[in-house]
């Protein structure tokens, strides 16, 4: 050995590798000069598996590509893995084999499911039962036998007694059965010859501290980058520490800390898991030495990041001083905050898009340095895969530590969309959704058009027999339909008690409608994931009792959702993205911290249903508050990297966010120092410009500009209704599409049943009532709502939906029959629904009028609408030419059975509504009807003969004010947005004016 590292010293050997310092490099550095040659017999522990393939890396990137004999290094959370070449099963040859996690999580629920009966469903005891598994998890790790204190604490006897009746009932209910839980669980594990993997692992752990107690290594043994977390694991390093070639090395131990703030360490703290193992073992701070190649290559500005870093997150109590100790440190370095900031750059974005763009930006201008590495550390799974959803910008896909939900890969989307047909077997968007995914067996079927286009499209269908009647209306071929309800509608309809037989036929289903039956859902990572998550479920779930197919779509949505695939794949080398636990061990010349929002990071503490906080603490389990220190200890590791930048969102998700309580005290530290964190807001400002178009448009750059197609004069339409009309007048691009493009908007699958298809349906109600002449008075109120009812139905109104409509519709049948029989007192005769034309050249007016009352001293127009009616002075404007250019058919004798020499008298719109039904003149005070009807005829005419001239185009929204009130079914197709809200220049020059 060519160092005094492991020379033999009476005091154990314990070592920390300052925050700031690349772990794991200067580890290996430190072990390959100790060691030398005998390099190859050491062992190392890591807590992590990732951890000890850093590790590896590490001693490789020593060589500078010669040969290495790598030590053993192995991660001692996995030590129940028995993986070569740290291989502890001898230790276990006695011990029974762990229990699954699956397989745990339903005999758990099974015995939360006996104890309560039938008080609880079987999915919410599958949800208890992932907190009685964590509850059993921290009973082991933490090494606490539980059952004569839940004894104590139920009966209210022992040294344990808390007083059980000063509990809210729903603790005291929970106290008795953990109380009886605790007892139970071991005895089902005996029955089943397995043991609990948390406990194994303990037992494990113990066996190699009582082996290398009695026989301690006589090769070189190292601990590295744990923080004592568990009792097990911290008498582990007191082993290590004593043996005679043994040293275990700390992440970040503050050793600059005050002693008294030292003392006033709580679990919150950064340092308050290993100040807990010290103190453990009686171990004083000043004897924890600097690892020597740390002290050695430690700079004093990452010196200086750490100090500031320990002083911002000092305990509490001991923050009073905080004005002393800026002092203190200014006058050891006048310099010291300005160095503790050199490097550190916080970015604030807005929300989490942009908060996405500016990491993606940072990672790729990384790349742009050769051989630079960068890191995005965050707890926010959303926000990585935003980020990695960004990054492909640039065609890269960084490594990340969380791999992929299962959920949103090909063959989790299948699954999911299947549970949703299973629950509503005629869901238009998961139907369509999966029948056009490439693993179904429909996905090229001939059938799919007409299905889709007659079937599925507009309002959802209640039923599937409403699809095949729709149809066959349309006289469409039903077989693909028919082929899929026989398919989908057995299981959909089967009765469910036991969730492994419901699995089972679930997995058979999905084979059926897949190709290949069903292999081409299981191939790849992603699909052998998926094909062991329903093998555990059928295994498992067998014998498990469920009360419908709802909850078992949801408890295998859920196994579904919290999948995570590892695929591994062509990533970037020196892109990284990793939870602030993958972080610990691994470094980056540029690390990102993200997700610095109160409850992001640090999390919120996850809620016990079982126990509260007294509970825990006469049971002697950990706080809650100890999982924020570690997670504080995490953001002081990568806080301290030389390069290091610091994201915060105002809103995520939409909900306005805190800063994180760490970034908030060293803003406040910083702050009495009278000095600012570093902001650089080019990030922010290229971020923006990536989404915005340019200020300096380069001359070739032509964008689109206000559509005016000039068709051929043949090509142009020779016939429009009056409400096209009023279409025409406002955008001419729209009629241009539809008569000349004849393009037609498509509804949309699952389109609510909006104003369009209500407003239809009421008129249709009113023309039936009118044209059966149904007596006025309560049989008229009766016979309407009939109708009303009827006809709301026919537009695919869900039960739901017709619950509410229907207690509005006795209101709407009364008002409209004391409006019809106000009308009807003057004995008008009704002409309902009737056509009228009017020739203008070769072109053809047409209008269908609601209503025509023809009284002896005139005609009056009704049109009925069940939304707002434009008000009179748009009407006179032109803008709303339907009753008007009605009126003016009908004094030209465009409609049959009227005279035309007959007076007009009014323009009514008639508003029909739950509240009230309302006449409205369409004609200004001052104003006559029959000027109205001759200045829109007029109007028109000039219209009409404008665009008989071949150079008059149909230009798009001429009347651009009636945008936000009246969006055109062609707007995507005028591309509106690029010329209109982004603007061009030639858009006022190829305006005309409003007619």
């Amino acid at each position: 050995m060519s160092d005094d590292l492991f020379a033999p010293s009476p005091d154990p050997r314990w070592f920390t590798i300052p925050s700031g310092r690349p772990f794991l490099d200067d580890l290996a550095r430190g072990l390959c000069r100790a060691l030398g040659k005998s390099l190859p017999e050491a062992q190392i522990l890591t807590p992590t598996r990732r951890g000890a393939r850093a590790m590896a890396r590490a001693f490789s990137a020593q060589t500078r590509g010669g040969a290495l004999l790598l030590p053993q290094i192995r991660a001692i959370g996995d030590l129940d893995e028995g993986e070569p070449p740290f291989d502890l099963e001898a230790l276990g040859l006695d011990l029974p084999s762990a229990i699954s996690s699956l397989r745990r999580r339903f005999e758990l629920a099974r015995l939360i499911t006996d104890h309560y009966k039938s008080d609880i469903s079987g999915k919410t005891a599958l949800e208890l039962a992932d907190s009685l598994a964590k509850f059993f998890d921290s009973l082991a790790l933490e090494e606490v036998d539980a059952t004569d204190r839940l004894h104590s604490l139920v009966t209210g006897q022992g040294a344990d007694q808390y007083s059980l009746g000063s509990w809210a009932q729903h603790w005291q209910v929970s106290a008795q059965f953990l109380a009886i839980a605790v007892n139970a669980w071991p005895k089902r594990l005996d029955e089943l010859g397995m043991m609990d993997p948390s406990q194994r692992q303990v037992t494990l752990i113990r066996r190699l501290i009582d082996q290398w107690t009695e026989h301690p290594p006589k090769t070189p043994l190292i601990l590295a980058g744990t923080t004592g977390s568990a009792p097990s694991t911290a008498d582990l390093a007191k082993v290590v520490a004593a043996a005679s070639i043994g040293a275990v090395v700390l992440p970040g131990l503050d050793l600059s800390l005050a002693d008294d703030a030292w003392d006033q360490i709580e679990d919150s703290h950064p340092q308050a898991t290993m100040k807990r193992m010290l103190d453990r073992h009686h171990v004083a701070r000043a004897t924890v030495r600097v690892w020597p190649v740390s002290l050695e290559e430690d700079r004093r500005k990452a010196n200086a990041r750490r100090r500031l870093l320990n002083e911002a997150l000092r305990p509490a109590e001991a923050t009073k001083d905080w004005r002393e100790q800026i002092a203190a440190l200014r006058a050891e370095d006048d310099d010291a905050i300005n160095d503790g900031l050199d490097g550190l750059t916080e970015i604030s974005a807005a929300r989490d898009e942009e908060a996405a763009t500016v990491i993606a930006l940072l990672m790729r201008e990384t790349l742009e340095t050769p051989g630079k590495t960068v890191a995005l550390v965050t707890p926010d799974q959303t926000l990585a895969r935003r980020v990695s959803a960004r990054l492909t910008r640039w065609g890269l896909q960084a490594d990340s530590s969380a791999g992929e939900p299962l959920a949103n890969s090909q063959t989790g989307r299948f699954l999911l969309d299947l549970l949703t047909l299973l629950q509503t077997p005629c869901d238009p968007v998961a139907i369509l959704s999966l029948w056009g995914h490439p693993a179904c067996l429909y996905a090229e079927d001939p059938g799919r058009t007409a299905v889709e286009l007659y079937g599925l499209r507009g309002a959802k269908p209640n039923d599937m027999a409403s699809v095949r009647a729709a149809l066959v209306e349309r006289d469409k071929d039903t077989d693909l339909w028919d082929r899929y309800a026989a398919a989908i509608l057995p299981v959909a309809e089967m009765p469910v008690s036991d969730l492994g037989e419901a699995a089972t036929r679930i997995t058979r289903l999905a084979e059926a409608l897949s190709l290949d039956d069903g292999q081409a859902l299981w191939t790849g990572a992603t699909g052998g994931s998926a094909a062991e998550l329903l093998a555990g479920l059928i295994r498992e779930g067998a014998g498990y009792t469920v009360e419908s197919l709802r909850d078992v779509a949801d408890i295998l949505g859920q196994l579904i959702r919290n999948c995570k695939v590892r695929t591994g794949g062509n990533t970037h080398p020196r892109l990284l993205i990793l939870g602030a636990i993958e972080a610990r061990m691994v470094t980056a010349d540029r690390l990102i911290l993200a997700g610095l929002e109160e409850g992001v990071w640090p999390q919120a503490p996850d809620l016990d249903p079982f126990l509260s906080r007294p509970m825990r603490a006469a049971l002697g389990l950990p706080s809650p508050e100890r999982r924020t220190g570690l997670s504080a200890h995490d953001f002081v590791q990568a806080a301290s990297a030389p390069e290091t930048f610091l994201v915060t969102r105002h809103r995520r998700e939409g909900e306005p966010q805190v800063q994180s309580r760490w970034l908030w005290r060293l803003q406040t530290l910083c702050a009495g120092a009278k000095v600012d964190i570093p902001r650089d807001g080019k990030w922010l400002d290229w971020a923006r410009a990536l989404d915005r178009g340019l200020s300096d448009k380069p001359p070739a750059l032509k964008p689109a500009v206000r559509p005016n197609p000039k068709p051929p004069v043949a090509a142009r339409p020779k016939q429009l209704s009056v409400t096209e009309v009023e279409v025409f007048v406002r955008d001419p691009y729209a009629i241009y599409a539809k008569h000349v493009l004849r393009l037609r908007p498509l509804d949309r699958p699952n389109e609510p049943v909006e104003g369009r298809q209500r407003g239809t349906a009421i008129h249709k109600s009113l023309e039936r009532f009118v044209t059966e002449d149904t007596p006025l008075g309560k049989a008229g109120i009766d016979r309407l709502c009939d109708l009303l009812h009827e006809e709301l139905a026919a537009t695919r109104l869900s039960p739901a939906q017709m619950a509410m409509q229907k207690p509005l519709l006795p209101g709407m049948a009364a008002d409209f029959i004391r409006f019809e029989a106000d009308r009807r007192a003057h004995r008008p005769k009704l002409h309902i629904e009737q056509r009228g034309e009017l020739k203008i050249g070769d072109f053809t007016l047409v209008a269908k009028a609601d209503r025509i009352e023809l009284r002896d001293d005139g005609v009056d127009i009704l049109d009925f609408k069940t939304g707002a009616a434009p008000s009179a002075k748009a009407v006179a404007a032109g803008f709303y030419p339907q009753l008007t250019l009605t009126a003016a058919i009908l004094k030209q004798g465009g409609f049959a059975d009227i005279r035309a020499d007959r007076p007009l008298g009014d323009l009514l719109y008639v508003r029909v509504s739950p509240d009230v039904t309302r006449p409205q003149s369409a004609v200004q005070k001052g104003l006559f009807a029959h000027d109205l009807a001759d200045t829109a005829l007029n109007s028109l005419r000039r219209r009409i003969f404008a665009y008989a001239e071949a150079d008059k185009g149909y230009l798009s929204w001429i009347a651009p004010q009636f945008l936000k009130t009246r969006a055109g079914d062609y707007d995507q197709l005028a591309r509106l947005y690029e010329w209109y809200v982004l603007g061009t220049e030639d858009a006022e020059d190829t305006a005309e004016e409003e007619a």
